[in-house]
């Protein structure tokens, strides 16, 4: 592959998951507007982006103010719990056996 096709396959490559990128932030973003979980305003030269009445990101640019915002939402995510174990046949034979 000459140097021009490996440029050109990189740009390809880059563009594709800047489009998978901006999709994502924008499905997350109609999502909680339509919620109407999200406020955003210009205060000064910055935006400042609030999502559930909480300060999420503030940036010069909307579009990074929004991806700053998406950003620490998923940080501070409560974490989904795991679901237990299934006990095995033997397991739950002694705990059947226990409470009868």
């Amino acid at each position: 592959m000459t140097d021009s096709q490996e440029m050109r396959r990189t740009r390809a490559l880059a563009a594709s998951l800047a489009n998978a990128d901006d999709a994502s932030i924008w499905r997350w973003f109609s999502v909680l507007l339509e919620e109407r979980r999200i406020r955003w305003c210009l205060a000064g030269d910055r935006w400042i982006v609030s999502v559930d009445n909480t300060h999420a990101g503030t940036d010069k640019s909307f579009d990074l103010a929004i991806r700053l915002a998406k950003q620490n939402v998923e940080k501070r995510a409560p974490k989904v719990p795991k679901t237990p174990k299934r006990q095995s046949e033997s397991a739950r034979g002694l705990n059947a056996a226990a409470s009868a």
